[in-house]
Formats: structure tokens, C-alpha cells, sequence
């Protein structure tokens, strides 16, 4: 596996000294077979994360791809603990060693925000509106360091600046309503750097945003990992983003990782045909006049996954075992830092555009 990033597989994370394992480089978050099942009244439980297992180390940035409703939201709440209580969560989530499952609240609540931040996709509904920005800044430092309400305020304005908002030291005593989408968003991602946090997880951090201040935002982020040396899990449905901010990606659908690997072997060489869709229903500027080609029908609900493989309803590929046995995500390659959860993997290794003519 990739010496930044293990997914699919399960990893040993025994405690040491702080970042080093046996002489190697530790994962600072490990998660291993995480599922988040939701109990409702009336029919069949909601499945909405299947055995996700990934790890990151400082430094790495690993994105999480798929269509909406694949269960990658539900994944990074499952990680923070922020799932409501009803929310029946399994597996393992470790970081540096400790296991953060089942930790009372307290606890989490020191590790969330100083260790493990989060840079949620509404940065709108994420800041309070009674309050000025600066002070929710100055706040978050203060829920975890010993400093005064003054250096607080001050280090709150570093952050603005930090993450370019013009005329800082203003702008920190405006409220949330008076910041641009844009501005709020940078905002959010300065909470997110404020306890210089080991893991950022950025949700969906460009969402709705033009491409002009998209561009700022991703430099914003970049600039965040510069200063804290964080490891970063970008949550996007936008591979254009992944390929220019990840280091190793992991695609989801139904609820479970379907393919991962670095990012330039799983774009080069997909072997999972969902994958592939994704990827050729991007607009290309090599290629002039090209369509582009949706994949056809609707992820399934997660509360009535077809049998088999919850892809081969979509797939073209698709065939009688597909929809007998859900495959299981093993290695395509000798070096195994590239899996897939397909039937016909070995029949897809050649890259993309000798399949799929692009």
C-alpha cells in the first residue's frame, strides 16, 4: 500500500512516539471497517456507510469521490462524532493510536476542533449569526488553549490574514451576514487551522462557489496544510479538484469504497467501471467536440440495495455474477496500493481512453 494512504486494508497502529511507527511514519487517523447504519420507525434499516477503512498520514491529502448519497458525508460525521444519537456507528476510527469511537463527549469535544477539525459544506449555517466572526474565531482558540480573551482576538485576526480576507482586523468585527459565500468559507477553513489540528477534513468546501473564488478557496486550503502540516480528507464530488489537491483517492458508491489508490494510477487506469463513469462524464479540454457521457440511471437508496454488485443495475459491463455475489475490494496490481471491488478488474487494465475512446 501507498506509504501515505491504506484503504481497504486494515491497519496496525500501536501507541509510540508521537508520528513514528517501527521506524516508519505513523497514520495520524486510521479508520477501519467503519459502518453507520439508521434504525427507522417503519422499514428497513438505512445503510449508509458498508465497511470504509482508510488511513492518512501528516502531510497527505486523500480525496473521497462519488455522487451524492454514496455516503461520504456520513463517513467524515462518523469520524468527528457529530452523527445524532439514533445514528448506530461500528468499526474503528484511531487517531494517533487512540480510538475515538464510543468516547464519551466530553472527551471528543477535546479532540474535535484541537486535534480533529472540520470544514463543513454549508460555511453559511456553520457560523452563528449573533455573533461577530471574529469573536467565533477567538472562541474556538479559547474552548482549547490557556490564553487570554486579548491574544485570542489577536490570533484571530492572524487567521483573516491568513487565509487572505482583505482588511482584517475590520473584518473580524463584522457578522456573518456582512462576509461574501466566499468569505465565509475562508472563514470557516481559519476555524478549522485556529488549534493548528493534526486532520482537516474539508466537506464539499467549494460547493456552489464560481469558479474564480473556487480557485481561491483550493489556495486556501493548500495554505492551511502549509501551516499546520495537517493531513487533509477533501470530500468533493469534483475529480477535477481531487486531481489537483489529492495526493490518493477513494471512491465511493452505495455506502462503500468501490475503488482507491494514488491519484494518478486510479485516473490513468480506473478498474472499476463506475469509476470510469465518473471520469468520462468529465468535459475534457484536450479533446475538441467531445460529449460527454453520463452514467445512466440513479444511485440506488441505501435502504433498498439491489443484490450483488449495487452498481450492476448501471453497469455496462455488467453480467449474471455481478448480481449474485457484491464483489470485494482487492489489489489490482503486484504493489497492491490500487484496489477495486469488481468482478472484471483484471479485464480493465489498460488506461481509460483505450476503453473508453476518450
Amino acid at each position: 500500500m501507498s506509504p501515505g494512504y491504506q484503504a481497504g486494508v486494515a491497519s496496525q497502529c500501536t501507541p509510540g512516539p508521537p508520528g513514528k511507527l517501527g521506524g516508519v511514519e505513523e497514520p495520524v487517523l486510521v479508520v477501519e471497517d467503519l459502518a453507520v447504519d439508521f434504525p427507522v420507525d417503519r422499514g428497513p434499516v438505512v445503510h449508509a456507510v458498508r465497511g470504509v477503512s482508510f488511513s492518512i498520514e501528516a502531510g497527505r491529502v486523500l480525496g473521497i469521490v462519488g455522487e451524492s448519497g454514496s455516503g461520504k458525508s456520513v463517513t467524515a460525521l462518523a469520524v468527528m462524532g457529530l452523527l445524532p444519537p439514533r445514528a448506530r456507528v461500528s468499526g474503528s476510527v484511531r487517531y494517533r493510536g487512540r480510538e475515538l469511537l464510543g468516547l464519551p463527549d466530553r472527551e471528543m469535544r477535546r479532540v474535535r476542533g484541537r486535534h480533529l477539525a472540520m470544514v463543513f459544506q454549508d460555511p453559511v449555517t456553520a457560523l452563528n449569526p449573533v455573533y461577530r466572526v471574529g469573536w467565533q474565531l477567538a472562541e474556538a482558540v479559547l474552548a482549547h488553549q490557556e490564553i487570554s480573551k486579548k491574544q485570542a482576538w489577536t490570533r484571530a485576526v492572524e487567521l483573516l490574514e491568513l487565509v487572505g480576507i482583505p482588511d482584517a482586523a475590520e473584518r473580524a468585527r463584522a457578522y456573518p451576514h456582512q462576509y461574501s459565500g466566499g468569505m465565509c468559507q475562508r472563514a470557516v477553513i481559519a476555524m478549522a487551522m485556529a488549534n493548528d489540528p493534526d486532520v482537516i477534513i474539508a466537506d464539499e468546501p467549494t460547493t456552489a462557489l464560481d469558479v474564480t473564488v473556487q480557485a481561491q478557496i483550493l489556495e486556501t486550503v493548500r495554505r492551511a496544510q502549509q501551516r499546520t502540516s495537517a493531513a487533509i480528507v477533501l470530500i468533493t464530488h469534483d475529480l477535477g479538484v481531487v486531481a489537483g489537491m489529492a495526493d490518493d483517492v477513494l471512491v465511493m458508491y452505495a455506502g462503500r469504497a468501490v475503488e482507491t489508490g494514488p491519484v494518478d494510477e486510479v485516473y490513468e487506469r480506473p478498474r472499476m467501471p463506475y469509476t470510469r463513469g465518473l471520469l468520462a462524464s468529465l468535459p475534457r479540454v484536450d479533446v475538441d467536440g467531445g460529449a460527454l457521457t453520463p452514467i445512466p440511471g440513479a444511485p440506488p437508496s441505501p435502504d433498498a440495495l439491489p443484490p450483488g454488485c449495487p452498481f450492476s443495475p448501471r453497469c455496462a459491463m455488467a453480467e449474471a455474477r455481478c448480481a449474485e455475489a457484491e464483489p470485494s475490494l482487492d489489489p489490482v496490481d503486484e504493489a497492491a496500493v490500487h484496489r477495486a471491488a469488481c468482478h472484471r478488474a483484471g479485464e480493465l487494465a489498460v488506461p481509460a481512453e483505450s476503453v473508453d475512446g476518450r
